[in-house]
């Protein structure tokens, strides 16, 4: 049986006439970009994400970029994040001014060490970026004292984890703000990029709004030199035509990660996701660990499944951070999981026989 990492089509097929409606009702009022659409969907967003304000821009990187820039970021300032996550993370650092400095991961949530931030604070550093990965929140209890107490902001990337809590807390809500991606396959996903980033802080949101804009509220009037990262119309309305299912999807994909954490879990060699106490994972990615990682995939491609590493470098290790001259001991957490970890299929429409399969074959290896 062939087994799909995700099958956005069937989840289109189970809401058609809601997306086609959204689509249809942007040609027809020629609402293409900001307007109507963006704006409701920018309401929509901070009432589930339980913020004061929305911002919404082109993709989760943008908005990384236009969190740090408004929290003004200058050249020397330094800040932490994740040895282990995508690049948009750290990379958007950079581009904001600033420099990175990684900190390594927790051994079993893949989620940033709060004791690796605590030693990588300098006199330079001016904030951390914690990042919610696979879908699992960060420790926010300890990040957030580690940042009282050095006087830093905290961005959330929340770009994996849509209505993950923290001890019963939504994320995102911790920080001065938080970054959202809506990368189609999210679980909150568009029909192409989309970002948003939310907080409760007004004039953080209404600089942010600026930066996005061309440096203004009110088109040719410019208060500021910004960039051009806006949500258009179309994304908008499919997100909001997407955010009433958001919630059942999500469980879905907590059921489905029961059912995974039962047929593996007992299978030798398998590690399946720990998920820490007070934390409620969304499983934007189930990711696996196994010591012969490579070969099992192998194992589960040549069966017809289909699974992804996520990721197969650290970040320190990349070619882009070269100039780091970063070592594994630096790092043992992240550089070790960098090569046994596996993510299988998983989206909200899986079945029990789909995942059935995914199992009897590991298993089977």
């Amino acid at each position: 049986m062939p087994v799909p990492f995700a099958d956005l089509q069937l989840q289109y097929q189970t809401i058609k006439s809601e997306i086609d409606g959204a689509i249809a009702a942007v040609i027809r009022d020629n609402a293409f970009i900001r307007g109507p659409y963006v704006d409701a969907f920018e309401r929509e967003f901070a009432a589930v994400a339980e913020v004061k304000h929305c911002v919404s821009c082109a993709n989760g990187t943008d908005a990384l970029y236009l969190a740090m820039a408004a929290l003004n970021v200058r050249p020397g300032d330094e800040v932490i994040t994740t040895a282990h996550s995508w690049i948009s993370t750290s990379a958007m650092i950079t581009h904001a001014g600033a420099s990175v400095v990684f900190a390594d991961t927790d051994d079993t949530t893949f989620t940033i060490d709060p004791a690796a931030i605590e030693a990588a604070i300098t006199p330079r550093t001016v904030g951390i970026i914690p990042v919610h990965l696979y879908g699992q929140p960060a420790d926010m209890d300890a990040i957030m004292a580690i940042a009282r107490k050095h006087k830093l902001w905290v961005i959330e990337d929340c770009a994996q984890a849509h209505l993950a809590r923290y001890k019963g807390r939504q994320i995102g809500t911790f920080g001065q703000a938080a970054t959202y991606s809506f990368y189609p396959g999210k679980n909150l996903g568009a029909m192409g990029d989309a970002g948003a980033v939310v907080t409760n802080d007004g004039a953080l949101a209404e600089h942010m709004t600026m930066l996005a804009r061309h440096g203004g509220l009110v088109k040719h009037q410019h208060r500021i030199e910004g960039i051009n990262s806006r949500l258009d119309g179309m994304q908008a309305a499919i997100l909001s035509a997407k955010l009433p299912h958001l919630p059942d999807w999500t469980r879905a994909r907590q059921e489905a990660a029961k059912v995974y954490d039962a047929g593996l879990n007992q299978i030798e060699d398998v590690v399946v996701p720990a998920v820490a106490a007070g934390r409620s994972h969304v499983y934007h990615l189930y990711t696996i660990q196994h010591p012969r990682r490579d070969a099992l995939a192998a194992h589960l491609n040549a069966n017809g499944v289909q699974t992804a590493i996520n990721y197969p470098t650290a970040l320190p290790f990349l070619a882009a951070y070269s100039r780091l001259k970063a070592r594994p001991e630096q790092f043992p957490n992240a550089h070790r999981a960098q090569g046994r970890i596996l993510s299988l299929p998983m989206f909200a429409e899986i079945t029990a026989d789909q995942q059935r399969e995914v199992i009897d074959l590991i298993r089977e290896f």
